[in-house]
């Protein structure tokens, strides 16, 4: 199995440079031919997530139906998938930004909630606590 870096999945996303969407569809065709998924690690998804909302203004919705898309898609597999998704639960739910609802999701996999913070928004998602 091999990895994907963050710009294959934007280019592949958001398809701005035809040449580069053109070697993402070839890579991820060929591995979807060969059987093999292609393995997205936790800080890929999460420098994803910042690029689609930072450098596109993808709103939290869009946001959200990317990540969506990109967690049920047969041919990626994600590491820490069962926090990566209940980070997106957390995200949904709450008003503090992805990368922390991330941090406290990988606490609670981790057996190690809760996730001390100074920041009071991810305080207030479940599983964190605010240091004061």
């Amino acid at each position: 199995m091999a990895s994907l870096d963050t710009n294959i999945l934007v280019r592949y996303l958001i398809q701005d440079d035809a040449k580069q969407l053109a070697l993402a569809k070839r890579l991820i065709r060929k591995s979807v031919a060969a059987g093999q998924t292609l393995f997205v690690p936790v800080t890929v998804f999460l420098e994803l997530e910042w690029v689609l909302r930072s450098s596109f203004r993808y709103t939290k919705e869009a946001t959200l139906k990317t990540l969506d898309v990109l967690l049920a898609a047969d041919e990626l597999s994600f590491e820490s998938e069962s926090a990566i998704e209940h980070a997106r639960i957390l995200y949904a739910e709450g008003s503090a930004d992805f990368s922390d609802c991330v941090h406290i999701a990988l606490a609670y996999q981790a057996g190690e909630p809760p996730l001390w913070t100074f920041d009071v928004a991810a305080s207030k998602v479940k599983g964190a606590s605010l240091l004061a």
